[in-house]
């Protein structure tokens, strides 16, 4: 086997191509017509934005010490390799089995929600009315002949829709902010810290600041791509910054501009009204931003979004098509999987990679339609509260082995080594809290007869919801153990933890 075979192709990427994949990953305006209103209605109310803001800011001290961990280590197994890096290598395949499970789950979620959405468009708009599942599977086989093909093809298609996402977004909030609304811009009731923690962690904070983690999902995807970048040291961390940097103030502008144009002092009736069919609360959460783009905008803005928000779930789509099959690839090349997933094909793709995300893809979208499950209350929801759940929990190993390395090894100062990893710890340890306390409303998995708002009724969950809550921690341990037992293959991995 010749040393291409088992090496991305270099120098395809620059920070913009790396930052456009990671933006896309994030999904924006699916966040804002998704996961805000209902932040919004079951959180912190018009402060939702200054949860957001909270957010970003715990993971802007997170990307100061993943940033110096990338100068260390610049494989495109990212996470496993840094954890790997820092407290061990079973430890690191342990983190890289969670990630996957992430990154799976999160591509499912997606794949759900882009066959609801767009059935639904083309029903209305060109009365073509076929189940879900068709148009999701059209979208699967796009997204796998395009991850086959090298990555800077899947960077431009990325790029020319993060664009027009963004413009949309910004061009409604720009609006909206210099009309200020009915009620003006009411900066501390979005941004005030009595505001934002209104409620407290087991109440309506605790649920704005869980959705607001999940909504930033896709960030920590920088490093994936070192290995293609041009320059991996200087590309990862400043794509980095940018991509945290930009979504951060993407998010807390919008949803202050969202909240401004409904009035703060009355959120919850405008978020109900906006939001509900047949008198049912969030029954259509994309009809708020959807709405108040049409108010302050014009109708064409409201239609634009309406289209964006299909080629927003196809840029998350492929962006998580390509994490995933990445992750196999360094765990094939590691001696993990099979070593036939550590190998390209004449593009530079991670064939193997890509083939197994693809079945894994198919064989869960073909059970769901097979069962009669629904895309968007089932599989949208159920699995990306899974994935957030997954994510954070690597990013704590992540956070814990930077502080590990750097106490080992030295060559860094104290605040990008020891104080801005642990105050992320810290904080992400608390998201991880509230996301698993509050998994029932994230993933609708409750118990009959109760209320998953009220703040009693944290951490109360049906078995579906404990089984999905536990299966990145379950996956880890699986992962800890084929290490652990594997030894002979597993000394490969030193290498590519190393690098």
């Amino acid at each position: 086997m010749s040393e291409q075979d088992t090496q991305l192709k270099k120098g395809r990427l620059g920070v913009l191509g790396i930052v456009f994949f990671v933006v896309a990953a994030s999904a924006p305006l699916v966040g804002m017509t998704g996961a805000v209103p209902v932040a919004m209605l079951a959180g912190n109310g018009a402060a939702a934005p200054g949860a957001y803001l909270a957010v970003g800011l715990v993971l802007l001290l997170f990307s100061v010490g993943y940033a110096a961990m990338s100068n260390r280590v610049t494989n495109t197994g990212a996470f496993f390799a840094f954890v790997g890096r820092g407290l061990g290598t079973n430890t690191g395949v342990a983190s890289a089995f969670a990630s996957i499970v992430g990154y799976v789950t999160i591509q499912l979620a997606i794949y759900g929600f882009f066959g609801a959405i767009v059935a639904g468009e083309m029903a209305a708009r060109f009365a073509i009315d076929l189940p879900w599942y068709v148009w999701t599977l059209l979208a699967w086989a796009i997204v796998t002949g395009l991850s086959l093909l090298s990555v800077d093809v899947g960077a431009k298609v990325l790029g020319v829709l993060m664009v027009l996402e963004l413009l949309s977004l910004l061009v409604t909030a720009v609006v909206i902010l210099a009309n200020g609304g009915p009620e003006g811009l009411n900066f501390g009731a979005s941004f005030s810290p009595d505001q934002i923690f209104v409620g407290g962690f087991g109440g309506g904070a605790g649920i704005a600041i869980a959705f607001a983690f999940a909504s930033f999902i896709g960030f920590e995807a920088t490093a994936i791509y070192g290995e293609e970048s041009k320059d991996p040291k200087r590309a990862v961390p400043r794509a980095t910054y940018w991509a945290i940097g930009i979504i951060t103030v993407l998010f807390a502008v919008t949803s202050f501009a969202m909240v401004s144009g409904m009035g703060a002092g009355k959120i919850f009736d405008e978020v109900i009204a906006r939001s509900a069919v047949e008198g049912v609360p969030l029954a259509n959460p994309a009809g708020v931003l959807f709405s108040l783009a049409d108010q302050y905008v014009g109708t064409w803005m409201s239609q634009v979004m309406s289209i964006l928000v299909i080629s927003s779930l196809f840029a998350g789509l492929l962006a998580f098509q390509n994490a995933t099959s990445r992750y196999f690839f360094a765990m094939g090349r590691g001696g993990v999987l099979p070593k036939r997933f550590g190998t390209t094909n004449k593009a530079g793709a991670p064939m193997m990679g890509v083939v197994l995300t693809s079945a894994l893809a198919a064989a869960v979208i073909v059970y769901f339609a097979a069962a009669g499950l629904d895309p968007v209350l089932n599989l949208f929801f159920w699995m990306s509260a899974v994935t957030a759940i997954a994510i954070i929990f690597v990013e704590i190993l992540v956070s814990v082995a930077i502080v590990v390395h750097f106490m080992k090894e030295g060559g860094e100062n104290v605040w990008r080594s020891k104080v801005a990893p642990i105050a992320a710890a810290v904080g992400l340890v608390l998201g991880e809290y509230l996301l698993m306390s509050r998994f029932n409303l994230l993933a609708g998995t409750v118990p009959d007869g109760v209320d998953p708002s009220l703040p009693e009724s944290a951490w109360q969950m049906n078995t579906l919801g404990w089984v999905l809550v536990l299966s990145p921690f379950i996956a880890a341990i699986i992962g800890f153990v084929v290490a652990s037992v594997n030894k002979k293959e597993n000394s490969s991995l030193v290498k590519d933890i190393l690098s």
